[in-house]
């Protein structure tokens, strides 16, 4: 009994252009929202012994920096937000 190999599904193209979307549309509060998620994940990972990401950075304490640095990009992005609405 042969199986037929099926077609590659490109699902995860379509998971990054949501996440784009969703960028796009909540601005940095879905920047914050992504960033502390994965810091979550990181440091959960880190305490389970992950030393070694297969992120570009691959350092996981580099990668948590990258994450808290996104981080405090996006609340200063919604201060400045809030700021200018009510000014």
């Amino acid at each position: 009994m042969t199986s037929t190999p099926q077609p590659y599904d490109p699902l995860r193209l379509c998971v990054y252009a949501t996440i784009a979307a969703l960028a796009w549309l909540l601005g940095p509060v879905a920047l914050l929202g992504f960033a502390v998620l994965g810091f979550a994940g990181y440091v959960r990972a880190r305490r389970q012994g992950l030393t070694r990401s297969k992120c570009v950075l691959r350092d996981t304490r580099l990668v948590l920096t990258y994450l808290g640095a996104l981080a405090l990009a996006a609340v200063a992005g919604i201060g400045w937000n809030v700021y200018t609405w009510l000014s």
